[in-house]
């Protein structure tokens, strides 16, 4: 019986396989007619839209790189801007420190000079009031000691003899 169930088996096997076969050509053909075609438009449209993101993705990259090189020029760029206001500004001060030490000193030597004008005054003013006290002074004593008195003419040329005598004594 064993046998029966084995022949059995091929016959049933035989014609189920015929039928398999069949069956699956027809799905096949039913599957590439009705879901490969746009399986295929699926996939290549996905493709392409993987390819379009690599695409915009290496653009982006691109431009973020040249705006960061940008960015680097500017920034490069200011700082020389900054060197250079710091520089002209240092310029600036030294310039504006030399001119005022030039204006000092000037207005410094003005009121030297000024002093020194004043001083040389004043003492011209004390020497002509010591040579008037010398003067009246001198009248008197003479008036005393010869007792009797000398007309003005007579004794300004005495005294201004004198005081000659005591000027060039001094700067000698």
């Amino acid at each position: 019986m064993a046998g029966l169930l084995v022949l059995g088996a091929n016959q049933v096997a035989l014609g189920d396989m015929l039928f398999v076969l069949v069956s699956f050509i027809i799905l096949a053909l039913a599957v590439k007619h009705f879901a490969w075609g746009p399986i295929t438009k699926m996939m290549d449209a996905r493709s392409e839209k993987i390819t379009g993101d690599l695409d915009y993705a290496d653009q982006e990259r691109a431009r973020a790189k040249k705006l960061a090189q940008e960015r680097e020029d500017a920034l490069k760029n200011s700082r020389a801007e900054a060197v250079g206001i710091v520089n002209k500004a240092k310029e600036s001060g030294e310039t504006q420190k030399k001119s005022i030490l030039t204006e000092a000193h000037g207005e410094a030597e003005e009121v030297r000079q000024r002093a020194k004008s004043d001083a040389d005054k004043a003492k011209q003013d004390a020497m002509a009031g010591a040579q008037k006290d010398i003067a009246n002074l001198s009248l008197e004593i003479a008036s005393k000691v010869i007792s009797k008195e000398l007309n003005a003419d007579d004794q300004k040329s005495l005294i201004d003899s004198y005081i000659k005598e005591l000027t060039v004594n001094e700067t000698k």
